[in-house]
């Protein structure tokens, strides 16, 4: 297996992951507004049929196509990972329930 990443091909190019990451981010954010408000925790959190599980899953793929076609940068899927979630931790589209 061949090494695609771009990290780990070239790990002290610091300046270009932090700035495919933050712009990763920033695309993330941008596809939430194309999405009503999700709630994060329901009955069954596991739930892969939930909109957040379907969403996420959707949104990797995107983001790795993206990534490849603007910066011809192949993202690792903890990049990817990483950069969704802190998106979700700043975007207002995602309601948390309560839980008991």
């Amino acid at each position: 297996m061949a090494i695609r990443y771009n990290l780990w091909i070239d790990p002290d190019n610091t300046a270009q992951h932090r700035a495919v990451e933050a712009d990763l981010e920033r695309y993330f954010i941008e596809r939430f507004a194309d999405y009503p408000h999700i709630r994060l925790f329901g009955a069954d959190p596991y739930d892969y049929d939930a909109p957040f599980n379907r969403l996420y899953d959707v949104l990797m793929a995107r983001a790795a196509e993206y990534c490849e076609e603007k910066w011809r940068y192949v993202a690792s899927p903890e990049q990817l990972n990483r950069c969704f979630f802190r998106a979700v931790g700043r975007s207002t589209k995602f309601v948390q329930d309560d839980r008991k």
